[in-house]
């Protein structure tokens, strides 16, 4: 573009201009032609407008000539608020305008694309040159600051299409070396970030407004504009793709992310998470019925902004599980994430088909979720596992006092089912594997804790204090024992979760709470027991075979000790009474095997065998009323009974196979000593009997039974008894002659 021609009397005053009127120096007025021909802002900088550009010829102002109004002072500010206040009526310089008719001052030199006129040209009075010379005003490029005030103003599609078309004249210049051009790239930039700030205020704006937004208009306009335009340039265009549609989406999210930042924090996490799911549910029912209809079908707009408003929940809920947070509040986010958010957010009336359709997927990721559930175990356990101590020792500090058995057992079994229950019952409620790995943490604390309870119950009864009665001995065992049946349940519904490795800390609670019941069971049957081993002497001597006191003592004894066991729980008591029908039948069995009786004769062994049959029927239902759960114990006798009835070998040895094979620990010194009572005499037929034991031993050699399946290992015969060849009244008179024989007088002796 050629200089500006200057007068004689501005090229004298080019080294000052204010030289002519020093108090223009104060005034700061100059003409344009004085303006332009100073350094940096020549026109001669400009580059000439290249052939076929859309504008008609005409060259778009610089942003240089807009800069220099903050050059001068005093205008500065005036001029922004002017450009910002007022808007362009025509293609006037904005120099001009922003200096108004004190700045303006005529110049013959002025370049015809820089001024226009306020009226028409004389060659354009008709009607067709005043729409041929509307058009060309509508083309004609404007300058970076008028398209800035576009943006400002939020003509987003015409600042737009501009910043297209600018864009495109720096793609043309791309390769001249110039500074124009590269600051042209910059403009070109700089504008963009102005458009889309815009751009994506509107989108931030139009959810809380609550009611349709036309400003979305010109942002879906812009978007399409866009994408012409990336498919019109080549690959490899700088700036090119601008994919505006990602961004779209990406400014959706960040909206989002503000409107739920932007929600109030409340008092406690339960009020916050509330908050945040009405602010959610409130705004996507907004974007359904106001924001969505305005985007074309292709968008997707509801499922973008569902997504992003789901992408901001879970930033806020991953800020809230990296908080230190207490048991009730981890249990609580746990929930809400698992079940509040599905129930009340995507159920939602209103929103929640059109959520679930998208197919959203969990808020936080499965090791956040997997974090958050084992933090929350670990501090259960934590927890737990001081409360049950301390439960244990008050527990402790009142075994040795006056306390009924009733408040004993439900002190404390109760109070430490109770800890555990509360979160066993809570935590299946979120997730079912959640649940099953804190019913796992909390089987190892009821594992510690019984053992901890078996061993202070262990010191308690085997050294219990002198000062209180048996009776009181007797209450404090049942009530301890009292306490294995809830332990024992609970155990059981704790392992029942299906952890693969909750099958030895289930064995280890049973294996405690087993040797508690045998302590206090001992404690329970030792007095009875003392009581019945006088009477148990008595069996299996000959006064037996005429008198019952001893065995009816026996009966009247255990009937009356079963009566002191009606606190029993159910199932300590069937244990109990299983145990005592045991002990019993072992004691009644022993005087049998430690032959203190020998049958002499046929009719011996019968009344022998009718004794024992009657016995063993008192005992049978005896038992049978207490409800003992071991009626296997009661072949014991008759089996016996028959090896003494019996006459032929092979019965008897038929007779000694059902008795091994329903008592699997009989062993030969068993059945010998049987034999001894019965009074075979003959070795052969003893060998014969005898070697059917030997062979099942040999064949079966079965692993040791389970102590409450013992019955012969726990009879010891000392020696084999072997039946002498005469009669025993015999031998006691032969030992009477021994006895009275003289001895011979010795020489020298007086006879007395």
């Amino acid at each position: 573009m050629p200089l500006l021609k200057k007068t004689p009397k501005e090229e004298e005053e080019d080294g000052d201009p204010f030289a002519a009127n020093p108090e223009s120096r104060y005034r700061r007025r100059a003409t344009l032609e004085r303006l332009v021909g100073l350094a940096p802002f020549g026109r001669a900088r400009r580059p000439p407008p290249k052939d076929g550009d859309g504008d008609g010829g005409r060259a778009r102002r610089r942003s240089e000539d807009f800069g220099l109004l903050r050059r001068l002072p005093g205008w500065r500010k005036a001029s922004v608020e002017a450009l910002a206040e007022r808007p362009v009526p025509k293609r006037s310089s904005l120099l001009r305008l922003a200096l108004g008719t004190r700045g303006r001052r005529g110049s013959t030199g002025e370049h015809p694309s820089m001024v226009e006129s306020d009226g028409v040209s004389d060659g354009d009075q008709d009607g067709g040159g005043q729409r041929q010379e509307g058009r060309r005003k509508t083309r004609e490029p404007l300058s970076v600051l008028e398209i800035l005030e576009l943006i400002q103003r939020r003509e987003l599609v015409a600042a737009d299409e501009q910043i297209i078309a600018l864009e495109a004249e720096c793609v043309a210049s791309s390769p001249s070396p110039i500074p124009a051009a590269e600051r042209q790239a910059r403009d070109v930039a700089l504008l963009y970030e102005a458009l889309l700030a815009q751009l994506w205020a509107v989108v931030g704006e139009a959810v809380p407004a609550g009611r349709p937004y036309p400003a979305l208009r010109s942002v879906i306009r812009v978007l399409e504009q866009e994408e012409a335009a990336d498919r019109r340039h080549p690959p490899g265009t700088p700036g090119r793709p601008r994919a505006l549609r990602r961004r779209w989406q990406e400014a959706v999210g960040r909206a989002a992310g503000e409107r739920l930042a932007q929600v109030a924090p409340a008092t406690g996490l339960g009020a916050r998470l509330a908050a945040l799911a009405a602010r959610l549910v409130g705004d996507l029912g907004a974007v359904r019925c106001h924001v969505a209809p305005a985007y074309p079908p292709e968008y997707g707009a509801f499922g973008v902004y569902a997504r992003g408003y789901h992408r901001a929940l879970a930033q806020q809920l991953g800020a809230l599980a990296q908080r230190p947070l207490a048991v009730p509040d981890l249990y609580l986010l746990l929930d809400w994430h698992s079940n509040t958010y599905p129930r009340e957010v995507l159920g939602h009336p209103e929103v929640g088909a059109l959520l679930q359709a998208q197919a959203l997927g969990p808020l936080l990721p499965p090791e956040t979720q997997h974090s958050l559930e084992s933090s929350c175990i670990a501090a259960v356990k934590a927890k737990v596992e001081v409360a049950v101590a301390q439960e244990l020792q008050l527990s402790e500090d009142t075994w040795a006092e006056e306390a009924s058995s009733q408040e004993l057992q439900e002190g404390l079994a109760t109070r430490i089912t109770g800890l555990l229950r509360a979160h066993v019952d809570r935590a299946p409620q979120i997730t079912p594997e959640f649940g099953m790995e804190m019913a796992h943490s909390l089987l190892g604390v009821l594992v510690a804790f019984l053992h901890s309870f078996q061993r202070k119950v262990e010191r308690f009864l085997e050294a219990p204090s002198e000062a209180n009665p048996p009776d009181s001995a007797t209450g404090r065992a049942i009530a301890l024992v009292n306490c294995c049946p809830p332990f024992r349940t609970f155990a059981e519904r704790l392992a029942q979760f299906g952890h693969p490795e909750s099958e030895e800390p289930r064995r280890q609670a049973h294996a405690a709470l087993d040797k508690v019941t045998r302590l206090c069971n001992h404690v329970l049957t030792q007095r009875l027991f003392e009581d019945l081993k006088p009477y148990f002497n008595k069996l299996m001597k000959r006064k037996w075979l005429t008198s019952s006191d001893a065995f009816d003592t026996i009966v009247m004894l255990i009937t009356s000790f079963t009566q002191k066991l009606r606190p029993l729980r159910p199932e300590p008591y069937q244990v109990l009474v299983s145990e005592v029908h045991r002990r019993v039948l072992i004691e009644y069995v022993r005087p049998l095997l430690q032959v203190r009786l020998v049958c002499t004769s046929a009719k011996m062994r019968a009344r022998v065998a009718a004794r024992l049959g009657d016995e063993a029927r008192q005992l049978r239902e005896l038992f049978s009323r207490l409800d003992s759960a071991s009626p296997w114990l009661d072949s014991v006798v008759p089996r016996l009974r028959e090896l003494l009835v019996l006459e032929d070998t092979a019965a008897l040895q038929m007779e000694v196979g059902v008795l091994v094979r329903d008592f699997p620990d009989v062993r030969r010194k068993h059945v010998a000593a049987v034999l001894d009572v019965r009074g075979l005499r003959s070795q052969a037929a003893r060998q014969e009997i005898l070697g059917v034991v030997q062979d099942l031993e040999q064949s079966d050699a079965e692993p040791g039974l389970p102590r409450q399946r013992a019955f012969f290992s726990e009879l010891a015969v000392a020696r084999e008894v072997r039946c002498l060849p005469f009669h025993l009244p015999r031998l006691a008179r032969l030992s009477r002659l021994r006895l009275r024989r003289p001895h011979p007088q010795r020489p020298g002796q007086a006879r007395l």
